[in-house]
């Protein structure tokens, strides 16, 4: 739903906030996608890891931005844990973080619509984890695309059986697609392009593989280059958050990458993790799109071994 409607808000959740007093907070475990949020995976220099001031120099020089004004961290990228820089014996490390303006806005925000973070995450750590984890309770061997598509850039990652292999963030988002599309369709002006083009009122998949050319480029780069350092062929696509109008563009970008789109199997990997839907939910067909929020839910303790 979009962020801005109330009303859709009130309505989703109003059937889980409390009842008994009107200062009542649901309490809830949050997981947010903020603009300026990092998730990359990089390589230390050892040498230098146990400076203090070494990751803030390494955000600074790599991300352009300020690590005063920013929340970050670093994780294993195949465990999750969370990795300490004095104790590291391997280089590679994911680096998370989002701006602490933006953390106190998004808790601002749940507390006045009634919810309590009990914890509030990145939910990109959580699908990255998730769909890691579902890669390795499938055995899928080749890794697989992973794409957050936002209107001014879109949050690349490679995954496999093993985790967090690679990432990229590109300044080629939904909003590019539009300038595109006022050429094609010969309209006069941008704002009715766009319009347009998030309305699900036009079938644009014959155009697509002109929307996403210049997406494609960059997305073909980053393959290449982890393809090239690994020798391992990135097989499968998936794209997170892609609201319903623009669901065909999964497919167009599968095909035009040449790989296919990974098809998730949710109530066997909900299974696989003993979560059990509420009776409104059992008989509901689980869109793909459920996927980041059941990755919130899960609890990661490693894969049991395969029963002979």
């Amino acid at each position: 739903m979009p962020a801005g409607d109330e009303a859709a808000w009130r309505e989703a959740f109003g059937q889980f906030l409390p009842k008994k007093s009107s200062n009542a907070l649901l309490q809830a475990v949050c997981g947010i996608h903020p603009s300026r949020r990092i998730l990359r995976r990089v390589t230390l220099d050892l040498k230098l890891a146990k400076d203090p001031a070494y990751l803030n120099d390494l955000v600074s020089s790599q991300f352009r931005v300020d690590p005063a004004q920013y929340a970050l961290t670093m994780l294993h990228p195949f465990e999750g844990t969370e990795y300490d820089p004095g104790k590291a014996t391997q280089p590679e490390v994911a680096i998370c973080g989002l701006p602490t303006e933006e953390v106190t806005a998004a808790q601002t925000a749940l507390l006045d619509r009634g919810i309590y973070p009990d914890r509030l995450e990145l939910g990109a750590v959580a699908m990255v984890g998730g769909l890691s984890d579902y890669l390795r309770r499938q055995s899928m061997a080749a890794p697989t695309l992973l794409l957050e598509m936002g209107r001014e850039g879109t949050h690349s990652y490679i995954l496999s059986s093993r985790g967090f292999e690679a990432s990229r963030t590109i300044p080629e988002g939904l909003d590019a697609m539009v300038p595109v599309v006022q050429k094609e369709l010969g309209l006069k002006d941008a704002e009715s392009a766009r319009k347009l083009f998030y309305s699900n009122t036009f079938d644009f998949t014959g155009m697509g593989p002109a929307l996403v050319r210049r997406l494609l480029r960059e997305l073909q780069s980053s393959i290449g280059f982890f393809e090239v350092q690994t020798g391992q062929s990135v097989g499968r696509l998936r794209c997170a958050h892609l609201p319903p109008e623009l669901a065909w563009l999964e497919g167009t970008l599968a095909a035009q990458l040449g790989v296919e789109v990974l098809e998730l199997d949710l109530p066997a990997w909900l299974k696989s993790h003993d979560i059990t839907l509420g009776e409104r939910l059992r008989d509901t067909e689980l869109s793909p799109r459920w996927f980041g929020l059941f990755s919130l839910i899960a609890q990661y303790h490693g894969v049991p071994e395969k029963q002979t």
